[in-house]
């Protein structure tokens, strides 16, 4: 495993992290065994890092956590959660709810304080509200010890520029913005960088558009860009190649991004996951991968609020 430091946090996060939103059912059933089996394999083999959320399953991922945690001592994992995000389309970032929802997470979890706590997906809210009122009362709360450091996550880039200059943030979580299919997280890495700031990404596979098998139904992306994932992945086969441990490697080539986040639902997906740290890239392949995908390259899906986009 490789390890790396959370920008200023110092926090040392294995390169490769448990994205717990598996546990919510959001990729297919997952049960307290499962979910034990596959998280021990991961810490068996060096991950440290698990991220979670009371809105995967709704609070389902938080509580299967919180009895897998039961049999791991605190010191071998550092833990984000979130809050803000609750269900499809319920959001409520104000500072009573921030202080109720930090309380309810650590009950679910069974801890009295997680390493990272991330305002969830606000781009579905104003962003002003966020920063003036939301952002200082998890301060407070990281003032208080309930959590060591704070973040925020999203869809659109926009939100991270909106937000990094008004309020010193410890962590940023992005997601499907550093993949095979779309790199525009590249442009905010010097910022990022300059600014000292963790960085943590969020579904290297695209939330399934890099996969054999292609996503589920409720994937928001548009057909062209399905059929041009699936023909890469068919390409993929064609040499042997499994496009979702390639896109894997491929995100952890990028040591600007401290940790990714893979939904690894079994054994056998935490073994595949493993594999994309020591995989060896081959540039033919790699190649044509992207020559397949050049037609959709950075192409995204509005989330939230059209004035977040």
């Amino acid at each position: 495993m490789q390890y790396r430091t959370l920008g200023k946090t110092g926090l040392e996060v294995s390169a490769l992290s448990f994205g717990g939103a598996v546990m919510g059912g959001n990729f297919g059933p997952m049960d307290l065994a499962e979910a034990t089996r596959a998280f021990h394999a991961a810490l068996d083999h060096g991950v440290n890092y698990v991220d979670v959320a009371p809105y995967y399953g709704v609070t389902r991922a938080e509580t299967i956590l919180g009895q897998v945690l039961k049999t791991v001592p605190r010191h071998k994992y550092i833990i984000s959660t979130k809050l803000g995000r609750y269900d499809v389309a319920s959001f409520d970032f104000s500072p009573e709810r921030v202080v109720s929802s930090v309380d309810e997470s650590l009950a679910r979890l069974g801890l009295d304080y997680v390493d990272i706590m991330i305002c969830h997906d606000i781009e579905f809210v104003e962003i002003e509200p966020v920063i003036e009122e939301t952002l200082p009362a998890v301060d407070k709360l990281k003032q208080a010890g309930k959590l060591r450091f704070l973040g925020v996550s999203g869809l659109p880039l926009k939100i991270f520029e909106m937000v990094i200059p008004r309020f010193e943030l410890d962590v940023i979580l992005s997601y499907c913005h550093y993949g095979l299919n779309d790199t525009s997280l590249t442009r905010l890495l010097p910022w990022i960088g300059k600014q000292k700031m963790g960085l943590i990404l969020g579904a290297p596979l695209a939330m399934g558009l890099l996969t054999p098998q292609g996503p589920l139904a409720w994937h928001p992306a548009d057909d062209e860009l399905k059929q041009k994932c699936a023909e890469a992945a068919l390409f993929c086969s064609s040499k042997g190649v499994d496009i979702a441990q390639l896109a894997v490697a491929f995100s952890l080539q990028e040591t600007r991004i401290h940790s990714v986040l893979c939904g690894m639902k079994s054994e056998a997906e935490v073994m595949t996951c493993l594999g994309s740290l020591d995989m060896q890239i081959d540039p033919e392949v790699l190649a044509g991968v992207q020559e397949i995908l050049a037609p959709v390259k950075n192409r995204t899906w509005q989330s939230g609020l059209e004035e977040n986009n």
